[in-house]
């Protein structure tokens, strides 16, 4: 079993829960009259193997196929008094399918609360407190409240469940409807508020609609400082061929999956329609953002299917026998300016087709410009263009430039990654930016298999590792590369707190530079700057010059990490389209680089859409 509390996981973020019982019981020849909760006595190896999947597919907690096991639910089918067996029952086939945490799963009776007596809700309260201490007596780890949708129900079930299980978390889940309310109109800010007040362990979303919905509800219960979970359904479902189908793929799970966990939501899982395969997509994400569940090296571990595999071995904080270790300033041009010049990087991405030459020209200009360092990203977005490695190569031999290679763990497994850097090293591209990258669902190829053996923490412990004479195995090399590890942060992020303790994992396991996302306001940069003052590590500021009101607002509400002020967009939407609206944009960027140019140690300009020249116009008369 997972070490520490179910509470202590969630409040560290990062947890995936499990996916539908009720649509995987369907789909094994249930029926849909029949009290899917019987099955844990009835067919126990139905209900064992579906949680198995899930537990496979890397989920940290699953739930008990006890949702309906109140007396109200069990009643119509003749079970009433079988409460405490089926409760019974259905913790101990969960736990018999792996190593994670089993939540008791309790939804609601089922009554409309609008037309009950206030004189019945005794009645209902015990109902909740009889199916919670059953629950707490087969020793679940928590209790999960869920697809709740009436709040003066919702409370009758904490008070129960605090009675009948006094040692347990509980975690309380609503529905909302498409308005984004509860039955009596109550929003997700106002319920969490109120839920924080009865005293529950975690709030969040389940069932409700799709990944969008459940996001935008989730998000919004975040600032009652509880952790949440957000749990949705696979899209809406149609009717097809008498059967419900579910849309939602698990790439598109994937995708929003980051999303919730990047935002600041704790554990992300799935309701109606979704399946190990989802899950897996989840774990994956959960991987990208969490930052030390995968691990390389010092015989770390990776959770994965219920148990732990060793992954790598790489020595954390150890040289080979004959190695020195070479420090920042020796590293190249860029690692002896950093700290001593005020340096400039623009980014310059690899053509979609064959030819360089545009590329290159743009470098070209760029030098003659002034910038230090030649920044490319590898497929920003998912997109597919030439590899970074033959324009890195290009821009130091032909212009005698420094270059910045961006190396994502989206597309290559370790085998590929340790081969790329070799390669790279081997060709003198030493300087590298250390990033998780988008999943493939963002690009040109959405069914491509994303990989993620390992997010950029683990990378950059991989690539410590190489410079410290070490392969990926621990084994000692023939020699040791000298590798200059930069890496991103979000000064913008939702979730701040999380964004500056992953920042600082990362330099422990060895970045050396620090490239902020584009930011647009100085408070936010001013806040991240205060934070990060202490890790002695040359922070990059990122500026993306706007190009248009339609480019700033699509920042603003569709890349995370991205937080563009009210004001800035409306300086964007009254300066108009084409060239006004880039000379607005280039003029907020320089207002950005005036403010902050002697608290950071550079720039990391990303010009849009290939305008080269609307970096030199931003550094112009500032900083060169």
């Amino acid at each position: 079993m997972p070490t520490g509390g179910f509470v202590h996981a969630l409040t560290k973020g990062g947890v995936v829960l499990d996916g539908a019982m009720g649509t995987a019981l369907y789909e094994r020849g249930l029926l849909y009259t029949s009290c899917l909760d019987e099955a844990c006595i009835t067919r126990p190896s139905v209900v064992r193997s579906i949680h198995e999947a899930h537990v496979l597919a890397g989920a940290d907690a699953i739930q008990t196929n006890s949702f309906g096991a109140n007396r109200y639910r069990l009643e119509p089918h003749g079970y009433a008094d079988r409460v405490a067996e089926l409760n019974h029952a259905s913790v101990k086939v969960a736990r018999e399918a792996g190593d994670a945490y089993v939540l008791g799963s309790v939804g609601p009776t089922g009554l409309m609360m609008k037309t009950v007596e206030a004189s019945a809700h005794v009645a209902i309260r015990e109902a909740f407190r009889e199916q919670a201490k059953a629950l707490s007596e087969a020793s679940a780890d928590g209790l999960l409240l869920e697809t709740f949708r009436q709040p003066v129900e919702l409370k009758l079930a904490i008070a129960g469940a605090q009675e009948g299980a006094k040692d347990l978390p509980i975690v309380a889940c609503l529905s909302f409807d498409a308005f984004g309310t509860l039955a009596d109109g109550t929003e997700p800010e106002a319920i969490a508020e109120k839920l924080l007040a009865l005293g529950v362990a975690a709030v969040g979303v389940n069932c409700s609609d799709g990944p969008a919905g459940v996001y935008e509800m989730a998000t919004r219960m975040l600032g009652a400082g509880l952790p949440v979970v957000a749990i949705p359904n696979a899209g809406l479902p149609r009717r097809v061929e008498g059967r419900l189908a579910y849309w939602a793929t698990p790439e598109y799970f994937q995708l929003y999956g980051r999303r919730l966990y990047k935002a600041g939501v704790h554990g992300v899982g799935g309701c109606c329609g979704t399946t190990a395969e989802h899950i897996k997509k989840v774990a994956s994400a959960a991987r990208m953002v969490r930052g030390g569940q995968v691990e390389l090296g010092g015989g770390e571990h990776e959770e994965e299917g219920g148990g732990t595999r060793e992954l790598l071995s790489i020595p954390p904080a150890k040289t080979a026998p004959g190695i020195e270790v070479v420090p920042v300033a020796q590293k190249g041009a860029l690692g002896a300016k950093l700290g001593n010049e005020f340096v400039i990087s623009v980014e310059v991405n690899p053509p979609r087709g064959l030819s360089l030459d545009k590329a290159m020209a743009g470098a070209k200009l760029l030098k003659e410009g002034g910038v230090d360092v030649i920044n490319v990203a590898d497929g920003a977005r998912a997109s597919v263009r030439m590899g970074n490695l033959a324009l890195c190569h290009r821009v130091q031999q032909e212009l005698g430039m420094s270059a910045l290679m961006h190396v994502t763990t989206r597309d290559r497994n370790v085998l590929g990654l340790v081969s790329h850097l070799l390669a790279a090293h081997e060709l003198d591209v030493k300087n590298l930016v250390v990033i998780t990258g988008d999943p493939p669902k963002m690009g040109d190829f959405p069914d491509a298999t994303a990989v993620y053996d390992t997010d950029s923490i683990g990378l950059l412990r991989l690539v410590r590792g190489l410079n410290h004479g070490y392969d990926p195995g621990g084994k000692p090399m023939n020699g040791a590369t000298a590798f200059l590890s930069a890496t991103g942060a979000e000064p913008a992020s939702r979730d701040f707190e999380r964004e500056i303790r992953r920042l600082r994992q990362k330099i422990e396991a060895g970045a050396e530079l620090v490239m902020t996302q584009p930011v647009y306001d100085p408070e936010v940069l001013e806040r991240f700057l205060n934070e990060v003052r202490d890790l002695g590590v040359p922070i990059l500021v990122g500026l993306l010059p706007l190009a248009s009101y339609k480019n700033a607002e699509f920042l603003h509400n569709e890349v995370p990490g991205m937080q563009i002020p009210d004001e800035i967009r409306e300086r964007m939407r009254k300066a108009g389209q084409g060239s006004k609206g880039r000379k607005e944009g280039v003029k907020i960027a320089r207002e950005m680089l005036s403010a902050v140019k002697d608290r950071v140690q550079g720039a990391y300009i990303m010009p849009p859409f290939g305008r080269y020249k609307l970096a030199l116009e931003v550094i112009d008369g500032i900083v060169r």
